[in-house]
């Protein structure tokens, strides 16, 4: 049966901290106790009394974990033996991340080869969701042939990368010359092994040889000399090198009816749900950031995890005062997004509450506003277009800075001097499948046995919705990929046709 939530915001909203925690708890031992198998239905697997984790991959999926854990600072460590033979086209991801758009990432990534050729190690790092610090190396031995001791030490100074005790790499704290370092954000630790023959062995030229599946890649004596993250607060003493408190930037108030997202010159904020969903219909009202919001952006959006994640959007760019919020929507499937459509809306989201729905059933996902449908992207698996059906997601958002590109393709910057920026939430309600332990609350046959509820699990829009969306594509639409044919000069995606496109 399908879950109804529509009461107080504080149990179903989890508030994400953006500031600085302190040190140290050390984890050793089972990894039934220090690691959730998240996707690959199987293809994960504990082993040896939880001594050994072993991820596949094969044509139909591959498959991740993470850690039960989030870390503020620590040293990771981790054995890997890499997947032998031709790996060409496959990718072992292991790294350290937080989540949302200016989320904080620590990566390795191993890119696999044909037989013979080494590995490439590729090592990153994203600080307020800014990557593009690529460093590759090979290795000075076979990683596949025996298990191999690959390190992050993460403090407020530096991150240091090594091998087998062996530094590789080292990210130096460069804030005082304007660099982010990753210092806010508690991250958990994930890994994946998926298919990337798009671009991961010699730029996409070498594919995954499929007769060679399964591919496996080996995990074993983890080790987190590291400070645990939880409800908020350190695990780590107050006397370690760093103690502060929460930074106030996500709130809930008047008893759990409303809650509030702040953006300073510091830090943004944001929030995730504590549950996670496989089908619903999710809507919230938001008042978005008045006046002078231009550089902001006001994210509100379904998400899984991993690199193939899945992801329903809504992003609000804000503008200089009098002009209007641009609403940008997306939907990422197994990883791939580029699916934009963006509006002006109808009134002025900052005067008032509005409501944000998103309806996601295994036909289609529609997008609406105070009722209205604004978008419909239906499934087109039957002519090759991935649908996200098969991993659950949560529930963020997040006000953050993004005055590179979010007002005018960033020619208008921020105007710290209107700080704090405020966006309030309220009237969250979730008629919608909960995801739990492997298993959903809804029954295999329909969502829910009620007349009212579980409706949604196979709506579609009648003649009268179907006009109402034209009628706001027509007048309010300003962007749509499928039209984008500059973009896109090789020809339209597959879904961009009337039968299957709204």
């Amino acid at each position: 049966m399908a879950s109804t939530s529509t009461s107080n915001l504080s149990p179903k909203l989890l508030l994400l901290s953006l500031l600085l925690g302190s040190f140290v708890v050390a984890s050793v031992g089972n990894l039934y106790q220090d690691f959730d198998l998240t996707w690959g239905d199987g293809r994960a697997k504990i082993l040896n009394n939880g001594q050994l984790l072993t991820l596949s991959l094969d044509k139909a999926s591959g498959s991740g974990f993470q850690s039960k854990n989030e870390y503020l600072f620590g040293k990771i460590d981790m054995q890997l033996k890499l997947v032998p033979g031709n790996s060409a086209g496959t990718v072992t991801a292991y790294y350290l991340s937080s989540q949302g758009p200016t989320h904080d990432e620590i990566d390795f990534e191993f890119l696999g080869n044909l037989s013979g050729d080494p590995y490439i190690l590729h090592t990153n790092v994203f600080s307020q969701g800014k990557g593009n610090r690529e460093q590759q190396f090979y290795l000075w031995f076979d990683p596949t042939a025996d298990f191999h001791t690959y390190s992050i030490l993460w403090n407020p100074q530096r991150i240091i990368f090594s091998v087998d005790g062996t530094p590789i790499r080292e990210f130096k704290n460069s804030e005082s010359i304007g660099v982010p370092f990753p210092k806010n954000q508690p991250m958990r630790i994930y890994s994946s092994l998926w298919n990337a023959d798009d671009w991961a062995t010699r730029g996409g030229l070498v594919k995954t040889d499929w007769t060679q599946a399964p591919f496996t890649a080996s995990y074993r004596n983890f080790n987190a000399n590291a400070c645990v993250w939880s409800s908020r607060s350190s695990s780590c003493s107050s006397t370690s090198p760093s103690s502060t408190s929460t930074n106030g930037g996500a709130k809930i108030l008047d008893n759990g009816q409303l809650l509030t997202l702040s953006l300073d010159k510091t830090s943004g904020s944001g929030f995730q749900s504590k549950n996670e969903y496989m089908f619903g219909k999710i809507d919230m009202q938001l008042k978005l950031v008045p006046g002078n919001s231009a550089g902001t952006v006001t994210a509100y959006y379904l998400s899984s995890q991993g690199p193939t994640h899945d992801e329903i959007d809504f992003e609000f760019l804000g503008n200089l005062s009098g002009d209007p919020y641009i609403l940008h929507t997306n939907v990422f499937s197994q990883g791939k997004g580029n699916r934009e459509q963006q509006f002006y809306l109808w009134f002025d989201p900052t005067a008032n509450f509005h409501s944000y729905s998103i309806l996601w059933n295994p036909q289609r996902i529609i997008f609406s506003v105070d009722g209205t449908p604004i978008r419909e992207f239906k499934n087109s698996e039957s002519i090759g277009v991935p649908y996200p059906k098969n991993q659950p997601m949560r529930i963020y958002s997040s006000l953050w800075n993004a005055d590179d590109w979010a007002t005018r393709g960033g020619l208008v910057k921020t105007d710290w001097t209107q700080a704090p920026f405020t966006a309030s939430y309220r009237n969250f309600n979730a008629d919608a499948c909960i995801w739990s332990s492997g298993a959903s609350s809804c029954s295999s046959t329909t969502p829910s046995s009620t007349s009212t509820s579980g409706q949604w699990y196979s709506q579609e829009l009648d003649s009268t919705s179907q006009e109402r969306m034209k009628w706001v594509q027509k007048n309010y639409m300003i962007y749509n990929y499928c039209t984008d044919t500059k973009r896109v000069p090789q020809g339209l995606p597959p879904e961009c046709t009337a039968a299957t496109m709204s």
